[in-house]
């Protein structure tokens, strides 16, 4: 299971690492716009004034104080950097270096960091009637808050799991333009996702997301290897033949590269991160050129 410390302990690997260029030309152009959103962050209230927006009367102030008053508007300074924590049953499995679980909390950990970086405000949610979403904050207290909610949602497998579907759904109401949303998901839940999700996330926002896979389930070895089924019963599964092999890799291996190109031909950034792998391996997506949304 993540422990707290190791996923502070991850935020060297993203200091010394160049952040990302700041430019004029919003969520559209090559660089990051210091200023993002829709300049709707509340900041005052003043006294009415011939030709304000009659929509953005502050009725409680004008109320109290008997007094035509409007509210105020400022640009939102802050992006706001949102993580997606599937937590399928799937995930709690490792044959190598560390469970998949564990490797998406450190992966997870990863990516507040670099909303610390960046300036970002930061938020996280999972798949959950009960279990609500971690509100968006700045700097190293709203990292350590989403750290703390990704330990605890992968120590185990939660009972209340309502997938990832339900997730995005919440997402969708958490976002606005020119967020960034980092997506740690099993590769084989991405499949009950309908595939205009993804464009439509895309489309007004940097979009990260990241298969989770073991080892085993890309190159197992030629071998006759016992498994464990639901209900305790113990079988064996010759790997040491081809046809067996192959029916292997298109259970577990084509699924992965189908699901790999179907996100980037939709616009997202993904990349297939085992649990073997560095935890950073994923950061250099940050650095690559938007794919073109497909059709």
């Amino acid at each position: 299971m993540p422990t707290l410390s190791e996923l502070i302990a991850l935020r060297t690997l993203v200091q010394g690492r160049r952040g990302a260029r700041r430019g004029h030309h919003g969520v559209q152009g090559h660089a990051l716009s210091s200023l993002r959103g829709r300049g709707m962050e509340y900041a005052e209230s003043r006294e009415y004034a011939h030709g304000d927006d009659a929509r953005h009367i502050d009725w409680r102030l004008t109320a109290r104080s008997g007094r035509t008053h409007t509210k105020l508007f400022q640009a939102e300074r802050e992006r706001l950097s949102l993580i997606v924590a599937d937590t399928a049953p799937g995930l709690y499995f490792g044959t190598r270096v560390r469970f998949k679980s564990v490797q998406a909390a450190r992966a997870g950990a990863l990516a507040a960091w670099l909303a610390v970086r960046d300036g970002d405000r930061i938020a996280a949610l999972r798949g959950s009637p009960r279990d609500a979403p971690v509100a968006p904050a700045s700097g190293p207290r709203g990292a350590l808050r989403v750290l703390d909610a990704l330990v605890r949602w992968y120590a185990r497998p939660p009972e209340d799991d309502a997938g990832l579907a339900m997730a995005l759904d919440q997402a969708r109401r958490l976002l606005r333009p020119g967020s960034r949303i980092v997506v740690l998901a099993d590769p084989a839940s991405i499949g009950a996702i309908p595939p205009q999700t993804w464009p439509a996330l895309a489309m007004h926002h940097e979009l990260v997301v990241l298969l989770l896979t073991d080892p085993l389930e890309r190159q197992p070895p030629a071998a006759r290897l016992p498994f464990a089924s639901g209900d305790g019963q113990r079988t064996e599964l010759g790997l040491d033949a081809a046809v067996t092999r192959q029916r292997w890799r298109e259970e577990f291996a084509v699924p992965v590269e189908t699901t790999l190109a179907l996100l980037r031909s939709r616009g997202a950034r993904a990349m297939e991160l085992s649990s073997a792998d560095a935890s950073d391996a994923w950061l250099p997506l940050l650095e690559r050129p938007r794919m073109a949304t497909g059709k």
